[in-house]
């Protein structure tokens, strides 16, 4: 199954859902779908690549289980940050009214199937 696919099936089945990309441990974009600017985009998942990256190496001094989501809401947005694998991220872009608990299953479902993909 392409990448793509999962992508545009979460960014389909959540209302609000305005963009999501999977992402390298670089945070670099390995595939992305989404209503706003692919740019724009790109650069959302980079940033919350930092935020994910900075969190694992707090999780990993804390001798912490190992991190599973990130939710971040601002005025404009919410974003959920799920790693798909050590190497892989998920990041959903939400308009700030969306339902964050349809978003999360369902980006849970895409990170399943994410991750028999990149595995």
């Amino acid at each position: 199954m392409p990448l793509k696919m999962p992508l545009n099936e979460v960014v389909t089945k959540v209302p609000g859902a305005v963009g999501a990309i999977l992402a390298d441990w670089e945070g670099e974009a390995v595939e992305q779908v989404g209503l706003m600017d692919s740019y724009e985009l790109k650069v959302v998942g980079a940033y919350h690549g930092v935020i994910l990256g900075l969190l694992r190496q707090i999780s990993d001094r804390l001798d912490r289980e190992e991190l599973r989501e990130i939710i971040v809401t601002t005025t404009q947005a919410q974003i959920l940050v799920l790693p798909v694998s050590a190497d892989y991220f998920l990041v959903l872009v939400l308009k700030k009214d969306a339902i964050l608990g349809k978003a999360l299953f369902e980006a849970r479902g895409c990170v399943s199937q994410l991750k028999a993909e990149v595995d």
